[in-house]
């Protein structure tokens, strides 16, 4: 990962094309959470404050390879603006003659965004409606190619900033980079790297492991890749009742993956073999209904009865977790405890998170609704690292090459 960084760069009297993302949530066509947005303004500043001007590029939701209003980055600008000080441009679209006049009319010191990246289907490189007929859909590789030269052509020097889309080979991160003689990492991108990058390389021991969330099939491989590298591993969140299963415990109408029962003992056998500490809940917070105004009650492992469901880890749990997170000098914890939405399950996730917190160790947090729920309860700041890329966080954990980190310049 020793790739060239916007320190390394002189941009003044240069156009940096920088890749962010501001794939934010929007409420009443406002943003409804900035966290991507003010995460991204230590890089823009670096460059503005070096003499140079920004072009910034990103996605929104899933527009479909097609312009949608509902998916428009113009809800962005006042943000940004706002939060920059400074007035920020927008463009209509991402290419073409119109927006090549933009960018040519920015001046040092200017911002300029433009439209929805995902509004071409050659961003993603994903068959449209239009690509049914094979011949059609034969040349999208052809046609990726041509988008991403649109682009290049935007700015003088490319920055990925965008960690949370690190792990897709899209056209504006691991295919726009063919045109450039400089791609550089940006601030935030660089601080993913080196927090993940110590955590799992060069850990304080002891190393713990916390995965939640709903399903085991998107974090077998990150644990099956961490198993030797932690000291110990803690799990909670539905994805525990497809564990259960596994070892022949009755999960009542919890939430399970029984097509990944065999997936989830084969993992258990692997790490009995390898000796490595992995904990699962030892009594849960229960409901008769999947709602906040439901029946609970808390029962022990093996104490859920058909028509009751798992809908948090219950209070041994908790104090059990606590311990153990007290003594770990690292942590990465990716996933909830529970059903935090809801106000009546949110109890482990939020117990977790400060335990955490309350901690000297060295802490990386990943994963949407972990992070929402750290900020949730304003514990950001207790937190070493908070990561911004859900998917890219795991499979970066898991030791897989992300495309877009990649296709920047190594240095010398």
């Amino acid at each position: 990962m020793n790739k060239k960084n916007v320190r390394d760069i002189d941009f003044s009297g240069k156009r940096a094309l920088v890749r962010v993302d501001f794939n934010v949530p929007l409420e009443g066509g406002e943003v409804n959470d900035d966290t991507r947005i003010r995460a991204a303004l230590p890089t823009i500043t670096h460059i503005l404050d070096h003499g140079g001007s920004v072009i910034l590029m990103s996605h929104l939701g899933r527009p479909k390879g097609k312009p949608d209003p509902l998916f428009s980055l113009s809800p962005v600008l006042n943000c940004l603006s706002n939060l920059l000080e400074r007035p920020v441009g927008f463009a209509p679209d991402c290419v073409g003659p119109n927006v090549e006049a933009m960018v040519q009319a920015v001046k040092d010191g200017d911002v300029l965004l433009l439209e929805n990246l995902r509004f071409h289907p050659e961003e993603e490189g994903k068959k449209t409606s239009k690509d049914n007929d094979d011949s059609n859909y034969s040349d999208m590789h052809v046609r990726q190619l041509e988008f991403a030269r649109q682009l290049s052509v935007l700015g003088d020097v490319y920055v990925n900033d965008a960690f949370g889309t690190a792990h897709r080979a899209h056209a504006s991160m691991a295919v726009v980079t063919k045109y450039f003689d400089e791609c550089v990492a940006g601030l935030l991108l660089e601080q993913e790297i080196r927090c993940l990058g110590q955590a799992i390389t060069n850990p304080q021991r002891p190393f713990l492991a916390i995965f939640g969330g709903a399903k085991i099939s998107g974090k077998i491989d990150v644990l099956m890749n961490l198993v030797e590298k932690v000291d110990a591993i803690m799990v909670g969140g539905a994805m525990v009742y497809t564990f259960y299963l596994a070892m022949g415990i009755s999960v009542g109408n919890s939430l399970v993956e029984r097509d990944r029962v065999a997936m989830a003992r084969d993992t258990l056998h692997k790490i009995k073999k390898l000796g490595t500490t992995f904990l699962l809940p030892v009594d849960h917070v229960v409901s008769d209904a999947f709602s906040a105004d439901a029946n609970t009650r808390v029962v022990g492992r093996e104490e859920i009865e058909e028509g009751w469901e798992g809908m948090d880890i219950g209070p041994a749990t908790i104090a059990q977790y606590a311990s153990v997170i007290r003594d770990a000098k690292t942590i990465v914890w990716n996933g909830p405890m529970g059903c935090f939405e809801m106000d009546p399950f949110a109890g482990g996730t939020m117990e977790i998170a400060r335990a955490i917190a309350d901690t000297e160790c060295t802490s990386v947090v990943g994963g949407g609704d972990s992070v929402s729920a750290v900020n949730k309860i304003g514990l950001a700041g207790k937190m070493t690292h908070i990561s911004t890329g859900g998917g890219a966080s795991l499979e970066f954990l898991e030791g897989k090459v992300l495309p877009g980190i990649a296709a920047l310049t190594d240095k010398v």
